[in-house]
């Protein structure tokens, strides 16, 4: 059995890389440090030569994590081998995640060469245009939404390529982050609204692309840019230089405001990464300290609060509470209360008729000595079914503390997402079924006080970057772009 978290899912992760001895090593490194936005699958495409000096792809990819589906070193040394690569880590959205072709990255070959592609977000007229495309007399492989994009660039009739790929772009609505791979060029482009992260890099001269930054560190890159939101940037081997790196726009005279996903703050990114203009570790603490500013909790005997958070995603939003409880005069200690175990893989056996709590259990355990006879303070980023929390809950009460409080660093998830990232159905989702009652909830989940921040209050925390700047559909409904009102992740599944 699979084990079933409460969280939104992450979208995909990504990596590219341009130049390099050691390219395909250097894209796994890079997968690995991305693994959190994506367990699903993996995959690694290395550009090389043959026999006859022919451009070749070759891939290696698989289901699981990047070191159970790259587990075998012969790989690299027999077949991703070469200067260029490019890789992807899978969580689905669109595309059944049962179907092993839905792994990415996908490689086609078509008039002008052979073509690869990665690609992070949700394409919300996939639908329509794949469609269109198989009235054409389209063939599709996969039930992805990635691979119209694909299709776009190999039926466009211009004869260069950067051109064909800015044709397709144009047809395309919703959120993506791109990295495509071509015979003498590495390729990246992100939507005009800029929802998903996307930057580059350089190690020794090598060009590198990835989802977040925390992937240049892992192998000594430093960091160089954003893709800005409507690039698309061209490497390849003209470019020397930073100052060489070719851009061109999307939508040539188009302006669009800037849409960044908030949750990439909230949740997805790792706190060592740098997106959207600033370090996602500043802004989770701001979140945290607006959250202990605006619900601070007291203990009614005068002793020091315990604040304690769900390991791993909020702990830095737990220090930034912690912190500004203290400079709000209330007594407090930041405490490791929640064992969080980093071995389980992904599935676990569940033996008879066992209780569902073995799926929070064998993933948590607590410290009860830190959490006995006390006031505590559970700090998370987010809850959307509310069943895993309430088993965390029922786990904490089983040390005997005075009482828990629940503080979530974001609004109540109301909506679903349309831009890659994965919640259940609206009905799944618990603050929509109580109908955003947040007394409700709170006593579904069994403890003495739940707060969530307001919409307002997490746009105030991430100010710094804009407060027009972000997306919150998924909490206030308000989307940025059109939506197909029968839009559903089911629709592309074969």
């Amino acid at each position: 059995m699979q084990i079933i978290s409460d969280k939104p899912k992450c979208h995909c992760g990504i990596f590219g890389i341009y130049d390099n001895e050691t390219a395909a090593i250097n894209t796994y490194y890079g997968l690995h440090a991305l693994q959190h936005r994506g367990q699903e699958a993996s995959g690694i495409v290395a550009k090389n030569f043959n026999k006859n000096n022919h451009v070749v792809f070759n891939i290696h990819k698989g289901e699981g994590l990047v070191s159970e589906v790259f587990s075998d070193l012969k790989v690299f040394k027999e077949t991703l081998t070469g200067t260029c690569a490019i890789g992807h880590n899978r969580y689905s959205t669109t595309g059944s995640s049962k179907s092993k072709k839905n792994i990415q990255p996908f490689v086609v070959q078509y008039r002008l060469g052979n073509l690869a592609v990665a690609h992070n977000g949700n394409l919300t007229n996939a639908k329509q245009l794949r469609n269109e495309l198989v009235d054409e007399g389209a063939i599709f492989q996969t039930s992805s939404d990635t691979e119209v994009i694909l299709h776009l660039i190999a039926r466009s009739r211009l004869d260069n390529q950067v051109d064909q790929i800015k044709e397709a772009l144009n047809r395309l609505e919703g959120a993506y982050s791109l990295i495509l791979m071509t015979d003498d060029k590495l390729i990246a482009a992100r939507d005009p609204y800029a929802f998903r992260p996307l930057s580059i890099g350089k190690v020794n001269g090598s060009f590198v692309i990835a989802s977040e930054t925390c992937a240049f560190d892992i192998i000594a890159a430093k960091f160089v840019r954003e893709v800005e939101p409507g690039e698309i940037v061209v490497i390849d081997g003209d470019v020397k230089l930073n100052s060489d790196i070719k851009s061109y726009r999307i939508k040539d005279d188009a302006i669009f405001p800037k849409k960044h996903c908030i949750f990439e703050y909230i949740y997805f990114s790792r706190p060592d990464s740098f997106i959207f203009g600033h370090n996602v570790d500043k802004m989770r603490r701001r979140l945290g300290k607006i959250l202990a500013r605006n619900y601070s909790v007291r203990d009614k005997d005068g002793q020091k609060v315990i604040v304690i958070s769900v390991p791993d995603s909020s702990n830095t939003t737990a220090l930034g509470y912690q912190k500004e409880l203290e400079k709000e005069g209330i007594h407090s200690k930041l405490e490791i209360g929640l064992i969080r175990s980093h071995y389980i893989g992904r599935t676990f056996i569940q033996p008879g008729q066992e209780k569902r709590e073995i799926g929070v259990r064998i993933k948590y355990n607590i410290v009860k000595g830190v959490l006995e006879g006390r006031t505590v303070v559970i700090v998370d980023d987010s809850i959307v079914r509310g069943t895993t929390s309430k088993q965390l809950v029922n786990l904490i009460k089983e040390a005997n503390p005075k009482e828990i409080h629940f503080r979530i660093s974001s609004a109540p998830i109301m909506y679903p997402c349309y831009y890659g990232m994965d919640f259940p159905s609206k009905e799944e989702l618990i603050a929509c079924r109580m109908n955003g009652d947040v007394e409700e909830i709170e006593k579904y989940l069994g403890v003495d006080s739940l707060e969530y921040l307001t919409i307002d209050e997490m746009l105030q925390a991430v100010s710094e970057a804009g407060l027009e700047n972000f997306c919150t559909a998924c909490f206030s409904g308000e989307y940025p772009t059109k939506i197909d009102s029968e839009f559903k992740k089911e629709m592309y599944e074969l």
